[in-house]
């Protein structure tokens, strides 16, 4: 915990320094309480009601406070208005500009007792999930139950900032109305969507969505990628600067990551068919769809390196060599060399860019933006997954141009390499690469693939401490700790990691375990996806076409399934308690879908992959949501960060599981789907086995 009072005591505003959560002194009686607990000098009755009472005393200290500063600034806006009436009988023009300053200033002041309060909210959900992690003791639920309803509750004041929201429309109000409209009378209560442009406005909006930040769709999308903020609330003076942001450099990004996953997957439904059109068995096609992934645990690794002095040279890179990766690809076929075609996929699993793409989010876009981004890549990712398939169903033509051939099994690589010529003149044009000067004035936002969520100040009250309570204790094992241990290394205690090696040894048990849980949803995913056509081919006669319509249809209910999970199910239930029965409805899709009733029928088949597929989606998400809480802050930084290693695990388990379709695939094609699905259930287990185990002990 030396990580977090330090960052408390630093984060603290200088002449507010005695009305902030005594963080340092409630810790001494956490660890004062274990030792007189331990020798029987008191007993865990009297500790309870002890804590309490110090809790009780240290939020009435921060409400009273809170309730004086707003009293002030509604005394300010008073007078303020008082002088804005005036004005509207005799208005001049220098007057008005000296009220919007003044008004402006109020702004500037309410940001400052907004990041006052979650400062004390975060230190007041530390303090407790670090009692209950000592203790053995689900004292948060008892605490926050007790006070949730209760009339004369202070802890709602301080997280339901009741009375901010009076003031925050007040500025709003009268901002609102001494900006030239250009004779409109209109009002903000008129027209509400009539947008204010004012940076104190925007400042302010940002600082309460993150007090009033609950979990939803757009929160949820965002976690998926990786990329988040920092756990402390950033000061305007320390956000990435507006002008280091350019729109369509960002959608150039994201435009790479769609192009990226409908390459990926447009092969999927020909493949088994361009394998044997060259000589090969249709299992092959586990190696021509999983080579791609073999290339890029490769290019992650220098791509996240090359992000760190420039974005342009690397999505270049990326896209020329997926534009000659898919020329290979297209020319294998009237080569009738599944060499070429494998070289060719090779060449587009080296121009992988996601590393740099997620980059650029955390690095170049400002934060007030940064989760609708990083929402924006999840969605171009799932959009990609399916159009790959839906496109490949659509390529069904056949005819010559010179010697070229253009059918089923080359078309996806013509149309790729077309499209990446495009995106090269478009991305030659438009990109503006960020000036790194700016980058590295904040270092903080450089949160490159690791989110550390502020989640303390969601909607409601009972939420934020009893539903984040077991997830923090993961935070402290992940973050905190390894800060402190660091410290011997550098100066800085939260460098990042220099290598792999050193990256792997930050990973707390928690976090192997989510790792592991990543490496078997990658696994079955893959080996639903990638063996899709051999499977269906030889038990249903199913057409390219038809094929492509199954994946194409999984792919579409990433995002309704997002929606569902992301605004009603992370609401109702605890994080852990979704990450368990995801695994769960994995296992059981897995059972499903053996092939021991004979004959195996296409509802079986359909229904248990949806299961699976589903189930999986889930389960990517909330487990993502873990880990990005639980992850070493040293690990959000630099080349080898946790956005690297996750990725690592999800490409290798890819890996491995287009290898099993192969290798099981020359014993028999009747055996490909039993065979390939036992592995994915043994993983499947030992994930469900270490996450009991895990959550049992940590949490």
């Amino acid at each position: 915990m030396v990580a977090f009072g330090k960052k408390l005591k630093e984060r603290q505003i200088l002449e507010w320094q005695g009305y902030y959560i005594n963080y340092k002194l409630m810790k001494k009686k956490v660890k004062q309480y274990a030792q007189q607990i331990e020798v029987g000098t008191q007993d865990r009755r009297h500790v309870l009601k002890d804590f309490s009472r110090m809790l009780d005393n240290q939020i009435e200290k921060i409400v009273l406070f809170l309730l004086e500063q707003q009293g002030l600034l509604a005394s300010r806006l008073a007078k303020l208005d008082e002088q804005h009436n005036a004005l509207q009988q005799q208005p001049e023009i220098s007057q008005i500009c000296e009220l919007r300053q003044a008004y402006r200033a109020v702004g500037q002041d309410l940001l400052k007792l907004l990041f006052f309060v979650e400062v004390n909210a975060i230190g007041l959900r530390k303090i407790l999930k670090k009692f209950d992690k000592r203790f053995g003791y689900r004292f948060t639920n008892d605490y926050v139950k007790t006070r949730a309803n209760h009339p004369y509750s202070q802890l709602q004041q301080v997280f339901k900032h009741v009375g901010i929201g009076a003031v925050v429309g007040a500025i709003s109000r009268n901002l609102h109305e001494l900006q030239d409209r250009q004779g409109s009378y209109l009002s903000i209560y008129d027209q509400s969507a009539l947008p204010l442009e004012d940076p104190v406005i925007d400042s302010i909006k940002a600082a309460v969505d993150r007090l009033t930040h609950s979990t939803n769709f757009l929160n949820f999308l965002a976690q998926h990628a990786l990329i988040m903020q920092e756990e402390f609330p950033t000061p305007v003076e320390e956000q990435v600067d507006d002008q280091n942001y350019h729109f369509l450099s960002l959608l150039l990004n994201l435009v790479n990551t769609f192009l990226y996953m409908v390459n990926t997957y447009i092969v999927v439904p020909t493949a088994d068919d361009y394998s044997l059109s060259l000589g090969a068995a249709a299992t092959v096609c586990g190696i021509v769809i999983g080579a791609m992934a073999v290339a890029q645990v490769f290019s992650s690794v220098y791509f996240s390196a090359w992000s760190n002095k420039t974005y342009f040279r690397p999505l270049v890179f990326s896209s020329v060599v997926l534009f000659v990766g898919n020329i290979l690809y297209a020319l294998a076929y009237d080569f009738n060399s599944i060499a070429v075609l494998l070289i060719g996929r090779l060449f587009c699993g080296l121009g992988s860019a996601r590393a740099v793409n997620r980059r650029y989010i955390s690095d170049c876009v400002p934060q007030k933006i940064r989760m609708q981004a990083s929402a924006g890549f999840v969605s171009a990712s799932a959009l990609g997954m399916a159009c790959g398939p839906a496109l490949a169903g659509l390529l069904q033509t056949n005819f010559k141009i010179y010697k070229l051939t253009f059918n089923q099994e080359t078309l996806p690589g013509w149309v790729m390499a077309v499209a990446w010529l495009l995106y090269l003149i478009w991305l030659w044009i438009s990109f503006k690469e960020p000036s790194r000067e700016i980058e590295e004035n904040h270092i903080p936002q450089e949160s490159n693939a690791v989110v550390v969520e502020n989640d303390a100040l969601e909607n409601g009250l009972k939420q934020p401490l009893l539903a984040s309570s077991s997830e923090d204790k993961q935070q402290d094992e992940g973050g905190e700790q390894e800060c402190d241990e660091s410290k011997e290394a550098s100066k800085d205690p939260c460098q990042p990691a220099t290598s792999i090696r050193s990256a792997y040894r930050l990973l707390t048990p928690s976090v192997k375990v989510q790792l592991l849980i990543y490496f078997m949803l990658k696994y079955v995913m893959e080996i639903l996806l990638s063996e899709s056509s051999v499977v269906t081919t030889y038990y249903f006669k199913w057409s390219t076409g038809t094929v492509a319509i199954f994946l194409a249809s999984l792919g579409l209910t990433v995002l309704p399934v997002n929606i569902v999970v992301g605004n009603y199910i992370s609401n109702m239930f605890e994080d852990r308690q979704i990450l368990l029965a995801s695994e769960i409805m994995v296992f059981i899709g897995i059972l499903l879908s053996f092939h021991i009733i004979v004959p195996y029928s296409v509802p079986q088949y359909v229904c248990s992959g949806l299961i699976l597929f589903v189930s999986a989606e889930v389960l990517e998400g909330i487990n993502l949501a873990l880990l990005s809480r639980v992850m070493s802050p040293r690990l959000s930084r630099g080349t080898y960060n946790g956005g690297l290693l996750s990725t690592e695990a999800g490409t290798i388990a890819r890996v491995i599981a287009d290898g099993t379709i192969t290798l099981a695939g020359y014993l028999s094609e009747s055996r490909l789907l039993n065979i390939t699905l036992l592995p994915s259930l043994f993983i499947c287990i030992s994930s469900i086995v270490a996450t009991c185990f895990t959550y049992n002990s940590l949490y």
